[in-house]
C-alpha cells in the first residue's frame, strides 16, 4: 500500500498510468475479507485528499469533485470482481481479470463524466453519438479519450501481472498447502475391540 501511495506522486507517471485498477482487484483476491475493502479504499481515499491539498495549494486548483465518487464505485466493482477469483487461479486468468476490471473502471467513469458532465462541456449532449464521443475522443483541446484508454488498459494488465505474479513467486507454500487435501485419520481398533491378527 506505502508502494501503491508512492506510485501517485504528481507526474510520476503518465496520466490514466495507475497502479490503482490492479490494487483494487487484487485486494479483492488476496486479501481477506474486510481488509480486502477497507485499506485499498482508505489508501485511495488519503492519497485523493492529499493530491488535492497538492494541487488546490500549489496551483490553486480544487481537483476532488463530487464526479470522483464514481471512482471510488468504480474501485469497490473492481475490488468485488477480484472477489470472484482466487488465489490459485492462473496467472492468465487473473490478468484478464486484471485487464477486465481496467476496462470496467474506464467504461464507468467515463460514462459518468458524460452524463452528469460537470464542466459543462459542449461535446456531451446525453445522446448516444455524444457518448461514443466521449468514449473515443472526448473534449475539444484535450488529449483523446481512446488514449488514456490504452493507459488504462496497460496499466491494469501491468501492474495485476506484477501483483498476481509476485504472490505466486513468494507464496507457493502456501498455494500448495491449499491445493493438497487434508488426509484424514486413520482410524484405530474401537474401544472394546480387538484388532486383527
Amino acid at each position: 500500500m506505502a508502494t501503491f501511495a508512492l506510485t501517485r506522486w504528481p507526474g510520476l507517471l503518465p496520466p490514466n498510468f495507475s497502479a490503482a485498477y490492479a490494487l483494487a482487484f487484487c485486494a479483492g483476491v488476496y486479501f481477506p475479507r474486510r481488509l480486502a475493502w477497507w485499506l485499498p479504499l482508505a489508501t485511495l481515499l488519503a492519497t485523493d485528499l492529499a493530491l488535492n491539498a497538492y494541487y488546490f495549494f500549489g496551483m490553486g486548483i480544487n481537483a476532488f469533485k463530487w464526479t470522483q465518487l464514481f471512482n471510488y464505485v468504480s474501485y469497490a466493482m473492481l475490488i468485488w470482481l477480484g472477489k470472484n477469483f482466487q488465489p490459485k487461479s492462473s496467472l492468465l486468468s487473473l490478468l484478464s481479470g486484471g485487464i477486465l476490471g481496467a476496462i470496467l473502471f474506464y467504461l464507468i467513469t467515463n460514462t459518468a463524466s458524460w452524463f452528469f458532465n460537470p464542466f459543462q462541456n459542449l461535446e456531451y449532449t446525453r445522446t448516444p453519438h455524444s457518448w461514443f464521443i466521449a468514449l473515443t475522443k472526448g473534449i475539444h483541446g484535450y488529449p483523446e479519450t481512446w488514449q488514456f484508454f490504452n493507459r488504462t488498459l496497460l496499466s491494469g494488465g501491468l501492474f495485476t501481472g506484477l501483483f498476481a505474479g509476485a504472490m505466486k513467486l513468494t507464496c507457493p507454500e502456501s498455494q500448495a498447502e491449499k491445493d493438497v487435501p487434508e488426509s484424514e485419520p486413520e482410524e484405530g481398533p474401537k474401544e472394546g475391540q480387538e484388532s486383527e491378527a
